[in-house]
């Protein structure tokens, strides 16, 4: 994918809505009142709140310690510096204890083959803060080709999504005076050519979408007032995402407008010399990418087009410019079966790089092309069992070389580098994690639970060697369900030391509405089908207990953002199976959520609850489904004052209405830390911890 695609093409996919108006409390939502994100009388009881469960669960020596053990995690001066190539020089964002909101520098690639690298320092955020006054995270750096030494960097105050964007001079180590800044807003900020950058952001009233992105993208020439910026698109209202880029790959510069109408459902527009927009003729939910000669599709739903029909979920490529001068010829790279689906195509010099899952087991392959086609050989990484692989380019405009990381619930990350045009040649390590825990005395298996309408839903089980299948093990299950996100193994220190070290249970659950079987498995749990992924989840509860894993009271659930609105129908629907869940960051009131931040992005998601979807939507709502005569297990709630993406008074309402309801309820909310909950490693640590100490205490008894 080239440079601009992967800086701009799916922007609408990750950045966040603005705050609507707060609207007058209504009769039948006693709650509302505490949507005011930063107003007083809700913020007094976030702090009442928080003490309380500091007080419960953070007070004791054995939470001291198991919160320093995740905050060594985290501040590792041993974890894998992962780079990004720009000219001679590999960049890397670095955080650390002494580093608690980062550093940008970077390295050569001889010095990045050692074990401790010699780094130089282009930017130290916590330096910068202290400076300023202010508490900036890092959001990234588009730097300007082909010197690289002028640099678009994006920071956010507390890690919120709403950011600024300044220009940075990279050999003098400074800030440019006089030069681009856009000010703090939902958007961003690239590079055209030295003089010219698009700029898509909050340029005054009517100028945002109704879910608060832009809704304007201009071109912006230095030294002019952000207001005389020349308009190069105006989407309407009810878009999701308009945003522009230019793709610099030598030989192949091209300018791009996309108009994301909703997740999978967007536009892309090439811009001519005359500043005229051709819209690239495929379907709006089709994946799409632009790299040198190719134009890439990843289709979502069936396309017929050259008189041949392609698969959904199948990846197909065209000549970009004899496809936009009319030509119809598609070439089919990937078409999935029952058990495979595209995990990414990725694009090198000379190759195209396909990672397959496989019942969600990566497989790689290099295909070449030639002058009787795609030629496919297996790219010699690893050994096919439970993990993950992830490959991308070092390079795409000026070498055939890979990154390859491999990873799985036990075994620590490694870092390789890879070669696609010799693919059956080893690859080479680079940097490994180093072992957090014991990962000796457990074993990762791959199960599947049948779902109520006889689905197969595949899951991970990591479990101790010796485990006793007496159904008395504390047990997690995690999952996600949600825009076609895959859940897939990695290593994560703090679980380790803090879950498996105990001797404690954990599972992943691959349930529809992820992405795991490709576009299939997350339609099959949209709208009206939404109860579909959390019947999903059930079903693995109920696997697990039916293989004498665990039961109802050791069996606790945890999930964030759409995973949150998964664990608040796991409260709600399935009170039975759980002996304590935890939600995080959620989405609660489907009611209102349309109408809070970024909601009204999701509704294709979701549905729209102003309309008849209501009659469905209602059916997943926990907001509403909460029953004050029911018995619910223990839940704690956590979410962020600073999340202007899911908005916290979710989680402040629903934990609110159960508290209020006696029920047992902890709840607590950083003040810092944007969606991701926490801005720093400090505040990771103490949340993690948090959710681990209260599992813990609840499961084990």
């Amino acid at each position: 994918m080239s440079r601009f695609a992967q800086a701009c093409l799916f922007a609408g996919f990750i950045a966040a809505g603005a705050a609507h108006a707060q609207e007058p409390a209504v009769a039948d939502d006693p709650y509302q009142w505490m949507e005011e994100v930063a107003g007083e009388t809700p913020l007094q009881w976030v702090r009442a709140q928080n003490a309380r469960t500091d007080a419960a669960l953070a007070s004791s020596p054995e939470f001291k310690r198991l919160e320093a053990g995740i905050r060594e995690v985290l501040d590792s001066d041993a974890k894998i510096p992962f780079v990004q190539k720009m000219g001679g020089h590999y960049y890397n964002f670095w955080k650390d204890k002494n580093h608690e909101r980062g550093v940008w520098r970077r390295t050569t690639l001889e010095e990045y083959r050692k074990p401790n690298p010699a780094w130089e320092t282009i930017l130290d955020l916590d330096a910068l803060n202290q400076a300023e006054g202010e508490n900036w995270v890092w959001h990234g750096a588009d730097c300007l080709r082909p010197d690289y030494d002028r640099c678009l960097i994006a920071l956010s105050r507390g890690g919120a999504d709403a950011d600024v964007t300044r220009e940075f001079d990279v050999p003098s180590r400074a800030w440019v005076e006089g030069g681009f800044f856009r000010p703090e807003a939902k958007g961003g900020l690239r590079w055209i050519d030295r003089d010219t950058a698009y700029v898509f952001t909050d340029f005054g009233p009517g100028t945002m979408t109704e879910s608060g992105y832009p809704r304007v993208v201009k071109r912006w020439k230095r030294g002019t007032p952000l207001a005389s910026a020349q308009p190069v698109y105006e989407g309407k209202p009810g878009d999701m995402y308009i945003a522009a880029g230019h793709d610099d790959t030598p030989g192949y510069e091209r300018d791009f407008v996309t108009r994301t109408l909703a997740f999978y459902n967007d536009e892309l527009y090439l811009v001519g010399a005359d500043g005229a927009l051709v819209k690239v003729d495929v379907p709006n939910s089709a994946q799409k990418s632009v790299q040198r000669q190719w134009l890439g599709l990843e289709l979502r739903e069936p396309w017929t087009v050259g008189g041949k029909t392609y698969q959904a979920g199948s990846f197909i490529v065209a000549d970009f410019d004899a496809f936009m001068a009319g030509e119809r010829k598609f070439e089919v790279l990937f078409e999935p079966d029952a058990r495979t689906s595209l995990a990414s195509a990725t694009l090198t010099r000379n190759h195209v790089v396909l990672n397959v899952f496989d019942d969600v087991k990566n497989r790689i392959s290099v295909l070449t092309h030639g002058a009787d086609g795609w030629a496919s050989q297996p790219l010699k990484i690893g050994d096919g069992g439970i993990g993950t692989t992830t490959v991308g380019a070092v390079d795409a405009d000026e070498s055939d070389l890979l990154w390859v990381t491999t990873t799985s619930y036990l075994t620590p990350t490694t870092l390789l580098l890879a070669d696609a045009s010799r693919p059956s040649a080893p690859a080479q390590p680079l940097k490994a994690m180093p072992e957090f825990f014991d990962a000796s005395r457990d074993v990762v298996e791959q199960h599947f639970a049948t779902s109520k309408d006889g689905t197969r839903v595949p899951y991970f089980l990591v479990r101790p060697k010796d485990l006793v299948f007496d159904g008395t093990s504390p047990t997690l299950l995690y999952g996600y369900g949600g825009f076609e996100i895959p859940m897939v193994p990695g290593y994560s220190g703090g679980l380790g030391r803090a879950w498996l070290d105990k001797g404690g249970v954990y599972v992943v659950a691959n349930i529809r509405g992820g992405g795991e079987y490709g576009p299939r498995w997350h339609q099959a749990a949209l709208k009206q089908n939404r109860h579909k992924a959390y019947e999903d989840f059930a079903a693995v509860a109920q696997d697990l207990f039916k293989r004498g894993v665990t039961s109802p009271r050791h069996l606790g659930a945890q999930g964030g953002s759409n995973g949150g609105l998964l664990m608040g129908n796991m409260l709600t629907q399935y009170p039975e199976l759980f002996g304590a869940i935890v939600v995080q960051v959620p989405l609660l009131d489907m009611k209102r959520y349309s109408k809070l931040l970024a909601g009204a992005s999701w509704m294709a998601e979701y549905g729209d609850p102003d309309t008849d979807d209501w009659t469905f939507i209602q059916g997943f709502s926990p907001y509403h489904l909460f029953d004050p005569g029911k018995q619910y297990p223990p839940v704690l709630f956590t979410t962020s004052t600073r999340d202007d993406r899911v908005h916290p008074g979710h989680a402040r309402k629903m934990a609110a209405k159960m508290i209020d309801a006696g029920k047992d309820v902890a709840y607590f909310e950083n003040i810092e830390g944007g969606h991701g909950g926490a801005a720093n490693n400090a505040q990771a640590a103490h949340m993690s911890a948090l959710a681990y100490s209260f599992l813990w205490d609840k499961l084990s008894r």
